[in-house]
């Protein structure tokens, strides 16, 4: 005698149905995810393009990035330097690497925690999102806010003539807190999965 297959779908009761649903209050915070991207999208272009135009001579354009990334010289800057392009450049891979991390909350926050976006088969899937889970997408997002301030501490070290001791002593331990905050995550998740039934 076979045994039933269960439901797909049980009829959840009232309270449970209310508790469930309400999973959907986080799809506007994952909506204003998309709207910064979009700022952040922005800013990157209004970035390059001063930056192409102070490479045809702009003053305006180069006063700009001047403004932008911080730089200050003891002589006036009149066209660009490498110290210049490398500090605008570091800027514009910060504002990627950022834009990474907001795609992985908010396609694997959607994903994991409000509801499936049905992408199996879909040639564009990301290979994160095969496996991703809270576990996972934490470690991923730890792993970026590594890589994030390790481009704030470059940034900073290339300029550090116009930041004073202190400050650039505590990037590196803000830093390095990063680090040993990641390891703490991926060692606690890896503890945990060994530990699930199961699981070896």
């Amino acid at each position: 005698m076979s045994t039933p297959t269960p439901e797909k779908n049980p009829v959840l009761r009232p309270i449970p149905r209310i508790i469930f649903a309400s999973r959907w209050l986080q799809l506007p915070l994952y909506l204003g995810l998309i709207l910064a991207q979009a700022v952040y999208v922005f800013h990157f272009w209004v970035e390059l393009v001063h930056l192409l135009e102070a490479v045809f001579g702009s003053q305006t354009a180069l006063q700009a990035l001047i403004d932008s990334i911080g730089y200050k010289s003891d002589v006036p800057v009149a066209q660009l330097n490498e110290t210049i392009i490398m500090l605008v450049v570091l800027a514009l891979i910060d504002v990627v690497m950022i834009s990474n991390l907001l795609i992985m909350v908010i396609v694997g926050g959607y994903e994991t925690f409000v509801s499936r976006l049905d992408l199996e088969g879909h040639r564009d899937q990301p290979e994160w999102l095969d496996h991703v889970n809270a576990s996972v997408l934490k470690v991923k997002l730890a792993t970026a806010i590594i890589g994030i301030s390790s481009i704030h501490l470059l940034k900073t070290f290339i300029n550090a003539a116009n930041y004073t001791d202190k400050v650039l002593i505590a990037q590196t331990v803000i830093h390095i807190a990063f680090l040993f905050s990641a390891m703490a995550i991926a060692y606690t998740d890896k503890l945990m999965s060994h530990s699930a039934p199961g699981k070896h």
